[in-house]
């Protein structure tokens, strides 16, 4: 069981420096980095997968993912573009079209899921950031 233990702590330091690694490399996912860190977290270890929740940066991540509110109209629209501006500009570079038929799959997939998640109200946004403040 301690191997099992370790494993997951190593694949959570690795998902979540790759993760972080992924903020200034646009073809490095950030937010499902962060997401498997948190899970292998909270196999591994209490105290790490803690402080990942209470991360100033990465802990809204996990609690818009883990809450049953949705995702920001915004967060969702904003993924979407970058997601095929990036994988445009792939498809542009790599010019292959198994390539180009596999990340347009790829895309209309992740695509499709993003617009069928729930969308959190904006006015619930600011309620919380005024209970925050307060």
């Amino acid at each position: 069981m301690q191997g099992k233990r370790i494993l997951y702590l190593m694949l959570g330091w690795f998902s979540l420096i790759t993760g972080i690694i992924g903020i200034f490399l646009p073809l490095l996912p950030t937010t499902p980095l962060v997401l498997l860190a948190a899970w292998c977290f909270s196999k591994s270890s209490v105290r790490f997968h803690t402080w990942l929740i209470e991360h100033k940066f990465f802990g809204p991540i996990i609690n818009d993912w883990q809450s049953s509110d949705g995702i920001p109209k915004k967060a969702r629209n904003r993924a979407i573009i970058f997601m095929w501006a990036g994988m445009a500009i792939s498809i542009f570079i790599v010019s292959r079209i198994w390539a180009t038929i596999g990340l347009v799959f790829i895309g209309l997939c992740v695509t499709t899921y993003l617009l069928r998640l729930p969308l959190r109200s904006e006015s619930k946004n600011i309620a919380e950031e005024k209970d925050e403040e307060a």
